[in-house]
């Protein structure tokens, strides 16, 4: 071999090493530089609810750690679909962040027929940030203290159970009940949760699937009645409300998930950045305890394990939704 062939070839391998250290310095530079600049974290909700409380109260975490503004925007309506739309639409950087109700995730696709948006093509997940169980609560002068009693009740006349819209988590918490425990309740939707809570303690309807952080004041309050709690384990808010598992309902779990999304097609390195950044935040006692009293369950992990929650959630869901033939227009 001449010189000039084994010069040529030691060549190209220094050159393709300088490459790839340069491609991966330029991607590791760009993770430990990130965010440089105001960040974006669109909540699809309006203002006040608790989804946007809890958005706000990690933001307000993400901003002291990366000494940058972290601004939550509103995009209410269309059932979280205009909050995909901007997500999907904006720069592949990591500046825009969806704190997304996972319901969005799992379900928008199959309930909207003319949905613009491919969650899992168009998102990239970040991670789960938690959960916050739903809780059965009857109205206070139904004759039913437990799961078995109100199963039988409902088993011998109609009971009508309320959500905040067709196709939400708390409709579908109602029929996944219907299905496993063998009634037909019907359902009556509203526009939002605050008509459906005076719906219930107007006695209009006997039921509803609420989220445990508004459920703890309505049941401390004396004005409805907590059966069952939708998680494996109880809560420390409701220590007093056993499980559907405890209750004979084996296998029954429903709750107001999250997870943090950014469009798809954002460097790898910045997702990392972003998944270290919020697993500290959950990760800190002081942050868990507050968000525990406030009946959130918190997660954390991979991207990946994120995907596959969502995966597992429309596996139980999405049939539900079809069987039933539930459509958003």
């Amino acid at each position: 071999m001449t010189c000039r062939l084994k010069c040529s070839r030691t060549l190209s391998f220094v050159a393709a090493g300088l490459a790839a250290a340069l491609i991966t310095g330029a991607a590791s530079v760009w993770a430990q530089e990130f965010p440089t600049k105001p960040v974006r974290m669109i909540v699809p909700f309006a203002p006040g609810g608790g989804s946007d409380l809890n958005a706000r109260r990690l933001s307000d975490q993400l901003s002291d750690r990366w000494k940058q503004p972290l601004v939550v925007h509103n995009m209410g309506g269309a059932g979280g679909n205009l909050a995909l739309a901007a997500t999907a639409s904006s720069e592949p950087t990591g500046y825009t962040m969806l704190f997304a109700s996972l319901a969005i995730i799992v379900n928008n696709p199959t309930l909207y027929s003319n949905l613009q948006v491919d969650p899992d093509r168009d998102l990239a997940p970040v991670v789960l940030i938690g959960e916050v169980p739903l809780v059965l609560l009857v109205n206070a002068e139904l004759p039913a203290n437990d799961v078995a009693s109100f199963i039988a009740l409902a088993k011998q006349r109609p009971v009508h159970f309320g959500s905040g819209g067709v196709g939400t988590s708390m409709h579908l918490a109602g029929e996944l009940l219907n299905s496993v425990a063998g009634i037909k309740m019907v359902h009556v939707p509203f526009k939002g949760a605050g008509p459906v809570v005076a719906a219930i303690m107007g006695n209009e309807i006997q039921m509803i699937m609420q989220n445990a952080a508004l459920a703890e004041g309505q049941v401390k309050g004396g004005r409805l009645k907590a059966l069952a709690i939708a998680s494996p384990k109880r809560l420390a808010m409701l220590p007093n409300v056993p499980t559907f598992e405890e209750s004979g309902v084996p296998n029954y779990r429903a709750a107001i998930s999250y997870g943090i999304y950014v469009r798809a097609g954002t460097p790898a390195s910045v997702i990392a950045t972003l998944n270290r950044s919020i697993n500290a935040v959950l990760a800190d006692p002081a942050y868990r305890k507050q968000m525990a009293s406030l009946g959130m369950e918190l997660a954390g992990g991979t991207p990946q394990q994120l995907a596959a929650y969502v995966a597992a959630e429309r596996k139980k869901w999405v049939p539900i939704i079809r069987a039933l033939g539930i459509k958003v227009n």
